[in-house]
């Protein structure tokens, strides 16, 4: 059985000071055979460059990087090709944060749970509850776990980790997820999910040095990165649900005003106005749902299968309608309020669970190791 201390722990860092000898200092005292740190950038400043010199000395330590910042999540997949390329026998890698936060005790358990479940991706989890996790943390984690579990269906009660478990049969998904900042951290979250790799969860201990003040996190620029990703799926499905009510209302009006009296002039008799609605409406919608599984398949859920979709699709569409028609008729015999406002928080709810059945279901990513059709 693998032993959880040759497990290799992946540290990018940029800039770092004396926290960053002192930690990779406790992992090597608490037995860690592999210890990399990725010098993201940090220049030729004698500062960084001593610091980093001093690590090496380490016989378990070795340090690599490049000369201009590129960003964590760059540092995080160059340290990954690396690990790919040096340590044939390492079960995974761990990654941490350099400023200290990640105590040795949460990466070896991070790691033990990684050994248990190598095909989940590890999240060593703080506790927000606790007094001393700053503001920022605790605000920007609850955003992103409310909204991540809403969109993509997965409760993390710390998405923005880094102290996560990585097995080496994960790494070639992984490290191939775009984003080459901070955002990358999420787009491994959202990626996963999509794929239907496991997540897990370990509760640890974080230390916050100085209100986490050493952070290189740019509140307004790398929370738009993390957001942009975050919402892209369903910003596309939005759009997409935006182009089929314009082709539902245009061709209704095509349809009722022009065309059906040119196709059936003379044929609908006293029953023209009633028949042109009717048919109008039924027309524009099957036109509409085909443009809208047409942008959803090639659009929205691209990356999804394809394989009887469609079926699916239709499927999806009626229990929709259905639901939604029962519902408001029978919240309207239970609190007789106006059913127009009944069926707009209806149809509402319903439009977030049907991109959920339509990322889940109807458009189904292949889980990891299956191939896409």
């Amino acid at each position: 059985m693998p032993d959880v201390l040759s497990c290799v722990v992946l540290i990018p860092s940029l800039h770092p000071d004396d926290k960053l000898i002192a930690y990779v200092k406790s992992l090597t005292e608490n037995g860690f055979k592999h210890i990399l740190i990725v010098d993201d950038g940090s220049g030729d400043d004698d500062i960084y460059q001593d610091i980093f010199k001093t690590i090496a000395q380490y016989d378990n330590c070795t340090v690599i990087g490049y000369h201009k910042n590129k960003g964590k999540g760059h540092a995080l997949k160059y340290g990954m090709e690396y690990f790919l390329e040096n340590y044939p026998d390492s079960p995974g890698i761990i990654t941490a944060d350099s400023d200290g936060q990640h105590t040795s005790e949460g990466v070896i358990a991070v790691a033990n749970k990684m050994l248990e479940k190598p095909d989940s991706l590890v999240l060593g989890s703080r506790n927000f509850r606790l007094g001393n996790t700053p503001l920022r943390s605790r605000i920007g984690n609850e955003l992103t776990t409310f909204f991540f579990s809403l969109l993509y269906g997965n409760y993390l009660p710390d998405t923005q980790t880094g102290l996560r478990g990585i097995s080496r049969q994960l790494i070639p998904v992984v490290k191939d997820i775009e984003g080459d900042r901070f955002e990358y951290e999420m787009n491994m979250l959202t990626e996963c999910a999509m794929r239907k790799i496991p997540f897990s969860v370990v509760e640890i201990k974080t230390i916050y040095i100085e209100d986490n003040k050493s952070s290189h996190f740019n509140p307004v620029k790398d929370s738009i990165r993390i957001y942009r990703h975050l919402f892209g799926n369903f910003f596309k499905y939005i759009f997409s649900s935006l182009m089929s009510f314009l082709v539902d209302i245009s061709a209704f009006t095509l349809l009722d005003r022009w065309l059906l009296d040119a196709l059936l002039a003379g044929a609908l008799g006293g029953r023209q106005a009633t028949l042109h609605t009717y048919t109008a409406a039924a027309v524009a919608r099957i036109i509409s749902s085909i443009a809208n599984f047409t942008l959803n398949k090639n659009f929205v859920f691209n990356k999804g299968s394809k394989d009887g979709a469609f079926p699916r699709y239709l499927t999806l569409c009626v229990l929709s309608l259905a639901t939604s028609a029962i519902s408001t008729d029978l919240i309207y015999r239970m609190l007789n309020i106006d059913k127009s406002i009944i069926k707009i928080v209806v149809d509402t709810l319903l439009y977030f669970v049907n991109y959920r059945v339509q990322k889940a279901w109807v458009f189904p990513h292949k889980k990891q190791g299956e191939k896409n059709v």
